[in-house]
């Protein structure tokens, strides 16, 4: 509960609690409920944020060098994100990781 709350409510929250209810205030169940609706990012917990950035890209069509430029790197560091990603995911070639992003939904973008 925020400290902005009224006497009445505290009272009743309070009562909740003693029952074994859990008690949110309105505003935080809207952040919580938040938490709740966003999806879960594709391949977070196995590629680093640069390579799902970069398999956005493969999952839109760019070749190494539209992804260097996209992203500002270079077309060197694309095809190590590229060989890190395909052993990672252990797919055989981009064009099978490309398939598996876009399975995923995913999107190419720079701002990202």
């Amino acid at each position: 509960m925020l400290k902005e709350v009224d006497g009445a409510e505290l009272l009743q929250s309070i009562r909740m609690v003693g029952s074994g209810h859990a008690v949110f205030g309105a505003e935080v169940a809207t952040r919580l409920a938040g938490l709740f609706e966003r999806k879960p990012e594709p391949f977070a917990g196995l590629l680093t944020g640069r390579e799902r950035e970069v398999l956005r890209c493969l999952a839109a069509g760019d070749g190494n060098a539209a992804i260097a430029v996209r992203l500002h790197l270079s077309v060197k560091t694309v095809a190590n994100h590229v060989a890190n990603i395909l052993n990672k995911l252990q797919v055989s070639d981009r064009s099978e990781a490309r398939r598996l992003a876009q399975s995923y939904g995913a999107e190419c973008n720079a701002d990202s």
